[in-house]
């Protein structure tokens, strides 16, 4: 239960032009009278639904002295229900042949069960009591407080290179919310009180705040009946929903520093700033971070990996948020490679972006990369389901599911130029040195 991590390091990096989707993905959204959106996909090609809940809250929503909640609440909210005991949450998915998890994000929490369709009312259920009356009791806090503490031990603590968002981001932020990763304070957790929890849930779990996303084998007619039913009565929250209006000032110059850590090859990671989610700079960092690291034929890879063999990794990856993102390039190096002459070797890749225009011929191979790449993520019930969820977010217009491939079509190579020359500067990025414990001194 995380996000798509850096940390775990799942970095995710065809035809004239960028084709369009082979078929539209056909959809009906509507918004209840207690706030709560609605989006469904009838698609009877398998017998299986996906039911997925997103909350509009992660942890830039929390307050800077009880960071972590969000994500404690990702678990805490399969402790149980007023009609579902504590640790059965799981057992009526499972037991159904369904499968379900969750994850948090900087700007989301995200739920979701995947079921044969004759289950779906079965999700509605879960959901439903999810958001109306979940139990946040004393008990329950007490073990998920144990649980989320030995998540960090595994990912972060204990895992090389596990820090490096943490690390990263509360150096190349000052004062936004972003500047804490989702795991957050464990200090934080184990002072907050019992009632503090409570407040948190009613603010941000309720029907207002809250895209529910169904695709699947289904009559749409019937299924909205259920909906009704399941989530009609919940009643709209009252509570203002915190969102951070903080306008991030400039880096104002390069920053440097050195992690020590249990690993054995050194690494070097440098996260530019760069713009939210969502606009042209942002489709063009897409295409430029392909370019960089998009697969074994990459230049990252082609440059830095196999010809020069300096690094047993080298990659980018956009890390794009609601309100501010970052561009990240890393690498691990080989035994022997000092860290300086590694970050040598991607300023050098970089920076050709920043010069020269990206060819014809590997500018059309991107784009065709990032074509199946879009149209795979939406390959599954449950990816149509959270890509839905996720436009309607984050964008307002849960029908990029089928035009967004056309805002990467709309990139020029000249616009990658723009973007790198821009933001890709040592005055607008984080430097990160990670270096096995026993060694006190770079080359």
């Amino acid at each position: 239960m995380q996000k798509k991590m850096l940390v775990a390091f799942g970095f995710l990096f065809s035809m004239n032009g960028l084709m369009a989707q082979s078929h539209t993905i056909k959809y009906e959204k509507y918004t209840l009278p207690n706030g709560l959106k609605v989006i469904l996909h009838e698609d009877h090609s398998a017998p299986v639904v996906a039911v997925t809940a997103l909350y509009h809250v992660g942890s830039k929503n929390e307050d800077t002295a009880r960071t972590g909640f969000a994500h404690f609440f990702e678990h805490l909210l399969f402790e149980g229900s007023d009609n579902i005991k504590r640790g059965e949450f799981d057992k009526y998915v499972t037991n159904a042949g369904g499968a379900l998890n969750a994850n948090t994000s900087q700007d989301r929490t995200f739920y979701y069960e995947l079921l044969p369709s004759n289950q779906v009312e079965l999700g509605l259920w879960l959901e439903s009591e999810r958001m109306m009356h979940a139990k946040i009791e004393q008990i329950g806090v007490n073990t998920q407080r144990e649980v989320v503490k030995e998540e960090k031990r595994e990912r972060m603590d204990n895992r090389p290179y596990g820090s490096f968002l943490t690390e990263m981001l509360k150096r190349a932020f000052k004062i936004h919310p972003y500047r804490w990763a989702p795991i957050g304070s464990m200090d934080h957790l184990n002072a907050a009180k019992l009632d503090e929890f409570i407040q948190f849930y009613k603010t941000f779990y309720v029907p207002n705040n809250c895209v529910l996303s169904i695709a699947g084998d289904f009559q749409v007619a019937e299924l909205k009946q259920k909906i009704e039913a399941y989530f009609g009565p919940i009643a709209k929250g009252t509570r203002p929903i915190p969102r951070p209006t903080i306008q991030e000032p400039a880096l104002g110059g390069e920053v440097r520093d050195i992690i020590y850590d249990n690993i054995q090859l050194a690494g070097v990671f440098q996260a530019y700033r760069a713009p939210k989610q969502g606009g042209d700079e942002y489709y063009a960092f897409n295409v430029l971070s392909t370019i960089l690291s998009g697969g074994e034929s990459s230049r990252m890879t082609k440059t830095i990996v196999d010809k020069k063999q300096q690094a047993a990794f080298a990659g980018s990856q956009p890390f794009f948020n609601e309100d501010a993102g970052l561009f990240i390039t890393l690498a691990l190096a080989n035994m022997g490679v000092a860290p300086a002459t590694l970050e040598q070797s991607i300023d050098s890749v970089v920076n050709d972006l920043k010069i020269n225009l990206v060819g014809e011929r590997e500018f059309q191979k991107v784009k065709n990369q990032i074509t199946t790449d879009l149209v795979a993520s939406n390959g599954t019930m449950a990816g149509i389901a959270e890509s839905l969820a996720n436009y309607e977010v984050y964008f307002g217009d849960a029908n990029l599911i089928n035009t967004e491939l056309e805002k990467y079509n709309k990139v020029t190579r000249e616009e990658v130029l723009k973007v790198a020359q821009k933001y890709l500067n040592k005055d607008n990025r984080v430097v990160l040195y990670y270096l096995p414990k026993e060694k006190t001194t770079t080359k």
